[in-house]
């Protein structure tokens, strides 16, 4: 495997970065998680933008522009034959001392990996995904705005940690006001009263790419797509619901805290987005060939 790191292409074994790397010591850094279809990647204008806003909001300035980033994503694949696969983009805060202070980092660390993926068992799209509530708490948006995709993620770890003690792959995390924010890597829907609701940023949700892909399919299928402050009830009484992520899709949920979920397997408006989310994964994206 080859993987992009600081402007050019190394071997696996040689893909190292310092120890004393920001993003090693203290989670410093952006991310994002791209899906490429039928040799097309999908959304990368999207995450990219997203990659250079979280960028922003943490004083990080990327060492490439979005163009040049968008090219090496594209060479990543061709150099790694994906056609089919999942591209992690890290910018890490480069390398720096012992100490918090970023700026004595004089230069940020980028590295693309292309390869492939399968986030969860092929059985969970087919009979819908098992979710547990985790007691551990999403990350005050108040402390840290949930819009940045940072390097950071033991908030979320914690909760998956919780998710496979209790026996699943999934976990649920509320904020501080006991509202659903989002689970440990996706965001959250639920179908109700001919609606389709998930959670604002404001309640702790990252600004999914896939989530925002559910609002333009629910326009195109005359399906209401909005916001709304979510409890663990509205989640275990609701008619469907189902979880969204680039790398995971989306999957449809079958119980919340071993409660069924309408008729405990994938619902109708979930099943159908599911379908036009499939057929638009493979019919746009930015072709690796061509850059």
């Amino acid at each position: 495997m080859k993987i992009f790191l600081d402007g050019r292409f190394v071997d696996e074994a040689d893909a190292k970065i310092s120890v004393f790397d920001h993003g090693l010591l203290y989670g410093d850094g952006v991310f994002e998680g791209i899906r490429v279809y039928d040799g097309r990647i999908f959304r990368l204008v999207e995450h990219l933008q997203r990659l250079f806003a979280s960028a922003k909001a943490i004083m990080l300035k990327v060492p490439m522009t979005q163009e040049e980033l968008l090219k090496a994503c594209c060479a990543a694949c061709r150099m790694n034959s994906i056609h089919d696969g999942y591209i992690r983009l890290v910018v890490t805060r480069g390398v720096g001392n012992l100490g918090l202070n970023p700026f004595h980092c004089p230069k940020a660390t980028v590295f693309i990996i292309a390869d492939k993926i399968a986030l969860y068992p092929e059985k969970v799209y087919r009979k819908g995904i098992e979710l547990i509530t985790a007691s551990t708490q999403r990350v005050n948006p108040a402390a840290l705005s949930p819009a940045i995709k940072s390097l950071n993620y033991l908030n979320n770890i914690m909760a998956k940690i919780e998710a496979i003690h209790a026996g699943t792959i999934e976990a649920i995390m509320l904020n501080a006001q006991g509202n659903v924010a989002e689970c440990t890597g996706d965001n959250i829907f639920v179908v109700r009263g001919g609606r389709i609701e998930t959670p604002p940023v404001s309640d702790g949700a990252l600004i999914g790419i896939t989530r925002g892909v559910v609002f333009e399919l629910g326009a195109k299928l005359n399906l209401p797509v909005s916001e709304a402050h979510l409890t663990r009830y509205d989640l275990m009484t609701s008619e469907e619901c189902f979880i969204t992520g680039s790398a995971a899709e989306i999957v449809p949920v079958s119980t919340v805290d071993c409660r069924p979920i309408g008729a405990g397997k994938p619902g109708p408006v979930t099943k159908q987005l599911m379908a036009e989310f499939h057929k638009l994964t493979r019919s746009e994206g930015t072709s690796i060939a061509t850059k």
